[in-house]
């Protein structure tokens, strides 16, 4: 179904013509008849907030801005969620980005889109916080805006409207979208809410901008409108440095010294959704140090909970849900310090209670496979694992430290132990990667398949899933190019050459898609307008292969829609290389410089000259390495010089 799109006029939208009271139910259910998945907008889910409106002085809706069916898994909205309805004074709605068939009905009844809870407009809430958790979502968060009858850029608003925040990972970098928010959450953002929504009460009758020059007080918090891009007269990207005195120079993630409690009451969703699970995060961060992986870089240091905490909410969780599975949510799960204490307790705590346990992320060794073991009971389905690299050489540029050889083995254990099918996650386009690099994937391929054949017979099954590697901004890589669009291609029709034939799955992802996600995570401010020109012919949903809109991106991008990107840039062909197919200098200011996550530059530019020279960098957990995150945060310092692991 093709994505509807709005004509939109030339004054901004000033809310709904319902501001103020919810929506009737009858013209909500007479669309409710005419789409796919009506359970994803009728709310009254198990466990969601049942309080009356006027029971609350402060109103904040909670965003996702994708298919009901992704954001009712999102941890970090859940957190907020039961945040900040514990408190006595405040109430958190939810909303998440309609289906098109549902668009194409809201727009076509004139009916702003609405809060799960009890049908009130978007529009009426005092805050709207959305999700930038990655840069697919940037064109659902404008098309959530517009359905909400709020206007695109923050310029426009005013007090009568909710104030927008971003948060998630994409803040990291959020300059692609600087227009669209009026603030940005750097960081973990249950360590800032309750403070950002005193800010807001004290200032409630002030002028927006008055409350933003308040807000730029509040540690972690980032307002886009007190700070100017500079630029050299020839494009080159100078720097954003504050106008106004009210902002820092440098704004340095929030970070939770300790983890709050997990939500126990969490929500069950109406209809089937991604993952439709209970879940426990046992720990936050990493330390393992992968080259190319931002999530481990902007969640250091790790922190753990207590085990016994762990036990107590899960069970509280699964009295709360009734759900039959439960998450243990971490980025390395294997490594949560006490994980076989944990498993062994959990299984004996739920022992014949029909609740199946899962680790969403494991690594590559045998200790993954006894724990897998002690998790499924007998029960075999599939193991997943992220070599990311077929050679042992590429692999320690990129600091995963397993050899091809250790990796057949433990592919022998894990067919020997009865399981069917192994996934294996590969990245193409890495830093210094050669034709060579790409055969041994396919080795690798062919060699675990018949290791599976041998043990497991024709029954068994190697999927391997070959993604394109996108420098992330805060990572050793941040100043590397995407490999073009040459190479990528010629590389994956190799693999599909090599990775053929009876037990040999292989999926890869188009190389636009990359180049779409590379662009808006290493952009800076100029990108707002490709972002709204794509949005307004037809972007939408650009996280689906079947609603991706390329040809609007190519057309937002071919436009040039502003005056200083025609200044700056001549072509699309000289902009895509400017932002995507150059090597970065080292001593150059990056757009995401002036937003710290922590670790020092001159660390990743340590690294980096690692990552050439093919030297690993141990486990932090072995040997700090004086990253700076200790230094960002002091409070975290112990007796002796150690990157810690907070407990």
């Amino acid at each position: 179904m093709p994505i509807p799109v709005r004509q939109r006029s030339a004054e901004p939208q000033t809310g709904s013509p319902l501001s103020g009271q919810p929506l009737p139910w009858a013209q909500i259910e007479a669309c409710l008849h005419r789409v796919q998945k009506p359970g994803r907008y009728v709310g009254g889910e198990y466990n969601a907030t049942q309080r009356p409106w006027e029971a609350a002085d402060l109103h904040i809706c909670l965003a996702f801005p994708d298919l009901y069916d992704l954001g009712m898994s999102n941890f970090a909205l859940m957190i907020l969620y039961d945040l900040i309805n514990s408190q006595p004074d405040l109430l958190a709605h939810r909303t998440y980005l309609p289906a098109p068939d549902m668009i194409e009905l809201l727009r076509a009844q004139d009916l702003p889109l609405y809060a799960l809870e009890d049908f009130h407009p978007v529009a009426d809430f005092d805050l709207l916080a959305i999700s930038t958790a990655y840069e697919q979502l940037y064109t659902n968060a404008l098309e959530l805006l517009d359905l909400s009858g709020i206007p695109l850029r923050s310029d426009q608003r005013d007090a009568s409207h909710p104030l927008v925040i971003g948060g998630g990972h994409g803040t990291f970098n959020p300059e692609p979208i600087t227009d669209f928010f009026d603030l940005f959450v750097i960081g973990e953002a249950e360590e800032v809410i309750l403070e950002l929504v005193e800010i807001v009460r004290q200032s409630h009758d002030a002028s927006r901008p008055a409350q933003l020059r308040a807000l730029a007080q509040v540690p972690g918090l980032y307002i886009p409108s007190l700070y100017r891009p500079c630029y050299a007269a020839d494009g080159e990207f100078q720097g954003v440095v504050p106008n106004d005195a009210a902002a820092p120079a440098k704004v340095l993630k929030r970070m939770m010294p300790k983890l709050p409690p997990t939500p126990t009451r969490q929500l069950v969703p109406n209809v089937d959704t991604v993952h439709n699970r209970a879940v426990v995060e046992i720990h936050r961060g990493c330390t393992r140090g992968c080259r190319f992986c931002q999530a481990g870089s902007i969640t250091r240091p790790v922190r753990e909970r207590p085990v016994e905490e762990i036990l107590a909410s899960a069970e509280a969780i699964i009295d709360q849900t009734g759900y039959e599975e439960l998450a243990l949510l971490s980025l390395s799960s294997a490594d949560y310090t006490h994980i076989r204490e944990l498993i062994k307790r959990l299984r004996k705590q739920f022992a014949g209670r029909q609740v199946s346990l899962s680790l969403p992320s494991l690594r590559i060794d045998a200790f993954s496979i006894e724990l897998a073991e002690m998790l499924t009971k007998g029960r075999r389905s599939g193991f997943t694992f992220a070599p990311e690299a077929g050679s042992d050489a590429l692999r320690h540029r990129i600091n995963k430290t397993i050899s091809t050889e250790e990796l057949l083995d433990v592919a022998e254990q894990v067919f020997t132990h009865g399981w069917r099918t192994i996934k294996l996650y590969f990245m193409i386009g890495l830093p210094t990667e050669t034709d060579e690099d790409i055969e041994a994937i396919i080795d690798m391929a062919q060699r675990v398949r018949r290791i599976g054949y041998r043990i497991g017979g024709r029954k068994t099954e190697v999927r391997i899933s070959v993604n394109t590697f996108i420098p992330k901004p805060h990572t050793t890589f941040q100043w590397e190019p995407l490999a073009d669009k040459a190479t990528v291609e010629r590389r994956q029709e190799r693999l599909k050459d090599g990775i053929r034939g009876r037990g040999l799955q292989l999926s890869w992802n188009p190389y636009r898609g990359s180049q779409l996600e590379a662009l808006l995570a290493r952009g800076d401010r100029r990108l707002n307008a490709v972002v709204e020109r794509a949005w307004q012919l037809g972007a939408r949903f650009d996280a689906w292969d079947d609603w991706r809109n390329q040809d609007a991106w190519d057309e937002a991008i071919g436009e040039l829609p502003s005056e200083t990107l025609r200044a700056h840039f001549s072509t699309a062909e000289a902009l895509l290389d400017a932002y995507l197919e150059r090597r970065r200098r080292e001593d150059e200011v990056l757009p995401w410089d002036h937003l710290q996550s922590g670790i020092e530059k001159r660390f990743f530019l340590q690294d980096y000259q690692r990552s050439r020279e093919g030297k690993l960098l141990a486990d932090c957990r072995e040997r700090c390495h004086g990253c700076g995150i200790l230094q960002s945060f002091p409070d975290l310092r112990r007796e002796t010089w150690q990157c810690p692991v907070i407990r």
